[in-house]
């Protein structure tokens, strides 16, 4: 077994995953053989290992400088990719940029440079013109979510950034949906595309609820009931409709998450946390959420209001009904409101023939006050909640282990027991703060 392929087996292994679907095999040979690529495949199929794996196969391990660029359109999947990277242990220094982030803690962290460099295209230029950032070794560049991080609002810094980088060998691009002409500053040389987007069986099931009244909050509440504890998102356009129906959704006893542009990013990063351990089974969330963020395939998503672009209608959807598994998308819509011409579903005429879902466990959430930089693993964190805080395995829920922080999903009824038992007590060699997120 050649080298390659060793770590390519290991790296599987780590990560849980004992075979490539189609599509990964498909663009592992064919980024592998250094080809300009455009790989087109729907939300939640792996096109973020697709093209790691083929990438870290030509890194060279004696050049301590960047070689691989990835522009991302968002912060969330700049954090995204960078953990992704990390869990493959593949021994390479990574770094995320991305705004929002103090630019000190990118110059402390950019002193070594890493091997894969992933951020934002506005963060990424600004390095680019204060030369923190070395550019003779960069000859793999990757736009993942091509058709956003080539709209209108980055293009200056994308234009900016690909003159910068004279000694390319390999671009990739990838994208869920296919909306967008590569614009010719790119520089695409005779790529080879592969198109998944229709290869894959769609098991959603798209209905439309008309809501009697201009008041739609009253249908949504029957909705949600019918859904239990079923995980989704509910989408809006704007930040307002999410916070005052945030409001409503509060006063109705229905404990939910929120996502959007105008929340800090620590508050995002917290909001996802909390929805993928299962602390929070719903997400209110604008068009931030319907591409690049880590969350798992869900039950359902619902649009509260619906989008006036189809690649937006397209990307929500993709949230659910991922990898061939089934997932519902409900359409929510005055008597009198006229769709856009893209959207065809069928009406829902009775909400209570939605599928009901029993409810799950009650799940809080717990930080812990060390992290990876403190060489804990979440194998010592489960010990330390194991033994010292007598939780039965499978009282234990997600642990996301970070830098410098970690947080643990625990049953309600042992929250006080937990934070009382463990807070400042030693977690291999640190004393850690615990307490409710």
């Amino acid at each position: 077994m050649n080298g390659p392929q060793k770590n390519k087996e290991a790296i599987l292994k780590k990560l849980g995953i004992y075979e490539l679907n189609p599509m990964q095999h498909k663009a592992h040979e064919t980024i592998a053989s250094r080809t300009d690529t455009l790989l087109l495949s729907p939300t939640g199929t792996g096109k973020t290992l697709a093209f790691l794996l083929p990438i870290l196969e030509h890194l060279n391990s004696q050049i301590d400088e960047v070689q691989v660029l990835i522009l991302v359109p968002s912060r969330e999947l700049a954090i995204q990719l960078e953990q992704v990277f990390r869990e493959m242990g593949s021994g390479h220094k990574v770094n995320a940029v991305y705004g929002g982030r103090p630019g000190a803690k990118d110059k402390i962290e950019l002193k070594k440079a890493p091997r894969v460099l992933i951020g934002t295209p506005g963060r990424v230029a600004d390095h680019f013109r204060k030369g923190t950032i070395a550019i003779e070794h960069i000859t793999t560049l990757v736009l993942d979510e091509f058709d956003k991080s080539l709209e209108i609002g980055f293009e200056k810094e994308m234009k900016e950034i690909l003159s910068a980088l004279p000694y390319l060998e390999q671009k990739i691009l990838t994208s869920a949906t296919r909306q967008i002409e590569v614009p010719s500053f790119v520089g695409l040389y005779e790529p080879t595309e592969l198109n998944f987007i229709n290869k894959e069986s769609n098991a959603l099931h798209l209905r439309t609820i008309t809501t009697p009244t201009k008041e739609k909050t009253e249908v949504l509440m029957d909705l949600l009931h019918h859904l239990g504890d079923a995980k989704g998102i509910l989408f809006c356009n704007f930040k307002d409709a999410i916070t005052e129906l945030s409001q409503s959704l509060l006063a109705k006893g229905i404990a939910h998450s929120c996502f959007h542009g105008d929340l800090e990013q620590m508050e995002r990063e917290y909001s996802l946390i909390k929805f993928r351990n299962g602390t929070h089974r719903l997400l209110l969330a604008t068009d931030l959420a319907a591409r690049g963020i880590d969350v798992p395939a869900l039950d359902y998503i619902i649009h509260y209001q619906v989008p006036s672009r189809e690649d937006a209608f397209i990307h929500r959807n993709g949230r659910t009904a991922r990898m061939h598994e089934k997932g519902s998308a409900y359409i929510l819509k005055r008597e009198n409101e006229a769709l856009p011409e893209f959207i065809k579903a069928p009406k829902l005429t009775d909400i209570s023939s939605v599928p009901h879902v029993s409810p799950a466990s009650s799940w809080l959430t717990l930080t812990i006050s060390g992290g990876r930089k403190d060489k804990i693993s979440k194998g010592d964190i489960a010990g330390f909640f194991l033994k010292q805080g007598k939780l039965k395995k499978e009282e234990l829920g997600t642990i996301e282990l970070k830098h410098d922080r970690a947080f643990v999903a625990i049953p309600f009824s042992k929250a006080d027991f937990l934070i009382n038992t463990l807070n400042n007590q030693k977690l291999k060699t640190k004393k850690v703060r615990i307490a409710l997120l």
